[in-house]
């Protein structure tokens, strides 16, 4: 009987089988799937702008038919990021709320002017007709799959819900009513108030806090009214940051100038 030596050599069949023209191709391949990968997403990215800058500019067309400046979705987008961190939300979750917040009354512009820039209070049925502007504006931004747009359509479509269940158009309530909505129409309140309008002047800053303080637990989050009204010297500096400088549409995107 043969029987194998103890310490017979073993082939080495792993290195006998490597291919350095196969492994070539191979890296090669990974290099060009990376880099596709990279130009996919940069194109996306791209596109995404554009269709935010789009929305945005309907958004500005639809609030310059009775605010002349348009400033005041630029202030809506810094100061609901503001308020966002200051309840804890994440740079990346805030910064996106920035973003979508300017969006908010993007459906107004489908309202008449006879209705929108009446200089009196409005009729039954032009109140009705005012009231649909939430749901054209989420009709307008639609099912989109990236998630800023996802946002703004819920900032459109419940920033005029009430905590107590009084709002519209669906007569949400307390935490079912997203988020999102419930920051903006927050700082949507004291911003839109301590403005001119078509139809009235500016409330003060005062006046319109103790109207916000009023709606705590009525119209809004009473702990989302409570870190705003613990953080209002922030808010208000914000709010006058941004009237100086005037920011372009760009600083939605990037933040604002140091």
């Amino acid at each position: 009987m043969n029987i194998a030596p103890e310490h017979a050599p073993v082939e080495d069949t792993e290195s006998n089988c490597f291919d350095p023209k196969a492994f070539g191709q191979m890296m090669r391949l990974v290099t060009d799937l990376r880099r596709l990968y990279q130009e996919r997403n940069e194109a996306l990215q791209e596109v995404s702008r554009a269709h935010h800058e789009a929305l945005f500019r309907l958004a500005l067309a639809a609030e310059t038919r009775d605010d002349e400046t348009g400033v005041h979705i630029v202030r809506m987008g810094f100061l609901a990021e503001a308020l966002a961190r200051e309840v804890g939300l994440g740079s990346d979750e805030a910064a996106m709320l920035r973003q979508a917040a300017p969006l908010h009354d993007v459906g107004k512009i489908g309202i008449p002017d006879g209705v929108l820039k009446k200089p009196g209070p409005l009729l039954a049925e032009e109140r009705a007709v005012m009231d649909q502007h939430p749901q054209l504006g989420a009709g307008i931004l639609g099912q989109s799959r990236i998630p800023l747009f996802r946002m703004a359509a819920d900032v459109a479509l419940t920033h005029h819900e009430r905590w107590d269940g009084t709002g519209y158009p669906h007569r949400l309530s307390g935490e079912g009513i997203p988020l999102s909505g419930r920051l903006v129409a927050i700082v949507d309140f004291f911003d839109a108030l301590t403005m001119d309008r078509c139809y009235r002047k500016a409330f003060s800053d005062e006046t319109a806090l103790g109207m916000l303080r009023e709606q705590r637990g009525r119209a809004f989050d009473p702990r989302l009214v409570d870190v705003f009204l613990g953080a209002t010297p922030r808010f208000i500096e914000l709010r006058d940051r941004i009237n100086t400088v005037q920011p372009r549409f760009t600083a939605l995107q990037e933040g604002l100038p140091a």
